[in-house]
């Protein structure tokens, strides 16, 4: 099954995608994983995403459409995947949409998650990461058992420059005002599917899950 996670910084993309990718036996593709960790190896396609992701800007299309087909490419893609917070505006997803037809694929579904910037807000700013193992923590809804530091390894808990409010407010406002066209085509396409989100992970999980299987 090949699967489009759409939704704000915050909706619960990454928790849900690891679920889903688990359920269906997937590989899990985010552009924001995929140039993290080439701004931590130093490459070059990191140095140029570190510039634009550190002030809170969408890395530019030219940049994030080459990185998704060159993970598109990859063997384990052959048979499905899920990709979580691409495509974010029409640009790419026309470009996703040649990607796919240039090897005999389709989108099966559109899973869109709808949360409101409060729940968004609430989440982003008080998300915490581990330096060394990458798990991610948040202070009020899953916080560590020590005050910044992780569980699993013990190493130092911190914030991303791009989850501080102002940070978070600018993605927001670029978020709202190219997400529509998006939602709009894909419905039109008859392969969206809202997901109200919660912060009950379980119930929102169930509700993709019913979705999914009615696909």
């Amino acid at each position: 099954m090949r699967i489009l996670l759409l939704g704000a910084p915050g909706a619960g993309k990454g928790t849900h995608a690891k679920l889903i990718c688990e359920s269906l036996n997937i590989p899990h593709i985010s552009t924001g994983d995929i140039f993290r960790d080439n701004i931590r190896k130093n490459t070059f396609l990191g140095i140029q995403a570190r510039s634009y992701m550190e002030k809170g800007e969408l890395v530019p299309d030219e940049l994030t459409v080459a990185a998704v087909k060159n993970r598109l490419e990859k063997e384990d893609c052959s048979s499905g995947f899920l990709l979580d917070g691409f495509p974010r505006n029409i640009n790419q997803a026309g470009n996703l949409n040649k990607m796919l037809s240039d090897t005999n694929q389709r989108i099966d579904a559109v899973l869109f998650m709808e949360a409101p910037d409060k729940l968004i807000l609430e989440r982003l700013t008080e998300r915490r990461y581990c330096s060394k193992c990458g798990r991610i923590y948040n202070n009020k809804f899953n916080p560590s058992e020590v005050e910044g530091v992780c569980d699993s390894c013990g190493d130092v808990l911190l914030q991303r420059k791009d989850d501080k409010k102002e940070v978070i407010l600018e993605r927001l406002a670029i978020y709202n005002k190219t997400i529509k066209p998006l939602v709009d085509l894909y419905n039109i396409l008859g392969l969206l599917h809202k997901i109200e989100v919660t912060n009950n992970i379980e119930e929102v999980f169930y509700k993709i899950s019913k979705t999914l299987e009615a696909v």
